[in-house]
């Protein structure tokens, strides 16, 4: 009973938007700079380059939930293109990961969409990819809504699916086609609309993979579960899927000689590299995954 509470109080924590004005006084204090990779454009490129290095593709993220004006949207939209700039400047592999929150999709629906026309303009002009988090359940038809209005116009973006959603199969039929990233899913949501079990959402999770690739559709797994990787290493070979048609996807700061163990086998492995200073809620959520995450903070602050 312990991990289900200590999950449900990181979470709760996550949306605190008072914690999070304050973290981003706090800088990446407390054990937060092992799963965010700095907080300028700078830090992240440097990071981006080792990971390469490695084998390793990824794909940035400049950190952003709490936005309150169109000012800040418009701010975060810029920051944004000037990653894909950055990117595009120093010749790393790196695509661009995204929250449409954080670019105004709470404020206004067209500003929110004539941002990601911006970024998407920019990505396209440099032959590079787009990738819409999903968030929360309030937000997911309105981000699928959207993305299928942009892929009318762009065809260098897709989102993510969560297998905790009942909902899940549906749109992975309704999105053939489209570049998909599969996770588990990261919020906590009402047994009305998610699985409220783990074994369900494994379950969920297989069957979504399965049926994404057999629509022969391009699939990003991201997981750091050795079951799931497992499972799709043996549906592409029973299957004769190209390795061509999917990647594995995990984060950045978390089980790293298996990412690098995962590109030395052949795969495509994409490490997920958030950066900027607004990292708070990014950093709750790991913490609410796995306990072994919180007791690695603990460990850091006492040892300062």
């Amino acid at each position: 009973m312990i991990e289900p509470a200590m999950k449900n109080f990181f979470l709760f924590l996550s949306q605190n938007k008072a914690l999070n004005q304050a973290a981003k006084k706090w800088g990446l204090r407390f054990g937060a700079s092992r799963f965010v990779a700095g907080e300028t454009i700078k830090d992240a490129i440097t990071k981006v380059r080792e990971l390469n290095k490695q084998g390793l593709s990824c794909t940035l993220d400049h950190l952003g939930e709490f936005i309150f004006s169109r000012e800040e949207a418009i701010e975060s939209a810029d920051y944004c293109i000037k990653t894909l700039d950055a990117i595009h400047e120093a010749g790393v592999d790196s695509n661009l990961s995204l929250k449409m929150t954080s670019l105004g999709l709470d404020i206004d629906l067209e500003l929110c969409k004539s941002n990601m026309r911006r970024i998407l303009d920019t990505a396209k002009k440099y032959g590079n990819f787009v990738r819409i988090d999903m968030e929360d359940y309030s937000h997911c038809q309105v981000t699928l809504d959207i993305l299928r209005e942009l892929r009318e116009e762009y065809d260098n973006v897709g989102t993510v699916i969560q297998a905790y959603l009942y909902r899940a199969e549906q749109d992975i039929e309704d999105l053939k086609g489209v570049p998909l990233r599969l996770v588990k899913g990261a919020y906590k949501e009402s047994p009305e609309v998610a699985y409220p079990e783990k074994k369900d959402v494994d379950e969920n999770y297989k069957k979504i993979i399965k049926q994404h690739l057999l629509n022969k559709s391009y699939a990003a797994i991201a997981s750091h579960d050795d079951q799931i990787i497992a499972y799709t290493k043996q549906l592409v070979k029973e299957h004769n899927i190209p390795n061509t048609q999917f990647e594995f996807q995990m984060l950045y700061g978390i089980r790293t000689q298996s990412q690098v163990d995962l590109a030395r086998e052949g795969y495509k492995m994409r490490v997920y590299v958030p950066y900027g200073n607004d990292w708070y809620g990014y950093f709750m959520r790991r913490l609410a995954e796995r306990p072994a995450n919180v007791a690695f903070v603990v460990k850091g602050m006492v040892s300062k």
